[in-house]
């Protein structure tokens, strides 16, 4: 829309040129046209079910209308609930099923108002208005295109809410034939889970309660497993104490595990053991696992876990820290790992000067 208020169409030549004076047709993509209409009715019918819902403190504070999807955004304060927003989506449809003729009049401004037509806030009107009514439903004052029947919007679905300022909220939607599209994929998309599961869609819910369950169960069931493990490779690990300057020391690589597998070794050696520094190491794919313990007698002589480990993990292009007690890390070079382990025991006598 340009400064003397006309509208400006653009285009693109892909054929020919344009002369002055040359007389062209202009024609409507009447599908698209349409489509867009029904976004827009539909955002008439949105505000008014967020108002019924929400409270009359709702105001529009910006639209947009395309043909696969329509955005709202409106003054509110919280987020709303999935009830919140399950209640605006069945008032919409309710609205589209009852069939609403669409009203549209030219009247003054004065006139409109008293008839209570919702303005947009801040919006500068001129002397004569454009009024949509929809039914008894919705009076709003507007210059866009409409359906004639609610009935031709055929269906509405909310996609999404979110925040986008200080009190203001945006609904994504969409509908028409991008509304049964949306909606035919999450049928889909439960056809496909139920059929992965072995159920059907009604069965869903019940049969992931019944996964759910079986899970916790092998995960208990490993936890168990994994601690028993832990505790016959503590076992095997005493075996392999050094004495560096006086201290007990256990510096190993252990077979691949994760960080809580690591940590209950350490905490396993450091019950079985009264004084002693535990460093073990593991690989993990393209990773490096390091842990290190140290009992409490020791970090009272001035041994700090969370510094030696920094060390020994920069030797395998990591790093990591913690408590003077305990520490881990991790290194991105698995082939240092042997190299890390090795220079333990010189750290250690380094720590204590």
């Amino acid at each position: 829309k340009n400064k003397g208020g006309k509208y400006l169409h653009y285009g693109v030549v892909r054929s020919g040129l344009f002369h002055v004076g040359q007389s062209v047709t202009a024609e409507i993509d009447r599908e698209r046209r349409l489509a867009i209409m029904r976004a827009h009715s539909a955002t008439h019918l949105l505000q008014k079910a967020l108002r019924t819902v929400l409270g009359d403190h709702v105001e529009q504070a910006g639209s947009l209308v395309e043909p696969d999807r329509l955005r709202f955004d409106f003054t509110h304060f919280t987020a709303m609930t999935a009830e919140e927003l399950a209640r605006v989506d069945k008032l919409v449809n309710e609205a589209i099923l009852t069939g609403y003729d669409v009203d549209i009049r030219e009247m003054g401004l004065d006139a409109a108002k008293q008839l209570g037509a919702t303005a947009l806030f801040g919006e500068k009107y001129g002397e004569i208005v454009r009024v949509v009514s929809i039914g008894d439903y919705s009076l709003e004052l507007c210059g866009g295109c409409h359906v004639s029947n609610t009935n031709v919007i055929g269906l509405f679905k909310i996609v999404s809410e979110s925040g986008i300022g200080a009190g203001i909220r945006r609904i994504e939607a969409v509908t028409g034939e991008y509304a049964y599209r949306y909606m035919n994929m999450y049928a889909e998309l439960a056809e496909h889970l139920a059929k992965q599961a072995k159920s059907t869609v009604k069965g869903l819910p019940a049969k992931i309660a019944q996964l759910q369950t079986e899970l916790r169960t092998l995960q208990k069931t490993n936890e168990s497993l994994t601690a028993k493990i832990s505790h016959m490779q503590s076992a095997n690990l005493i075996h392999q104490v050094k004495d560096v300057g006086g201290v007990s020391v256990i510096a190993a690589v252990v077979p691949s595990v994760d960080m809580n597998h690591l940590r209950q070794m350490v905490d396993d050696l450091k019950n079985r053991i009264e004084s002693v520094i535990i460093v073990l190491g593991c690989t993990d794919g393209e990773k490096v696992n390091l842990t290190i313990g140290i009992t409490k007698d020791l970090v009272k002589q001035g041994y700090h876990a969370g510094k030696l480990i920094k060390e020994v993990a920069a030797i395998c292009g990591g790093g990591g820290g913690g408590r003077p007690d305990m520490a881990q890390a991790g290194g991105k070079n698995p082939d240092s790992l042997h190299t890390a382990i090795e220079a333990v025991t010189s750290l250690v006598q380094e720590q204590k000067k």
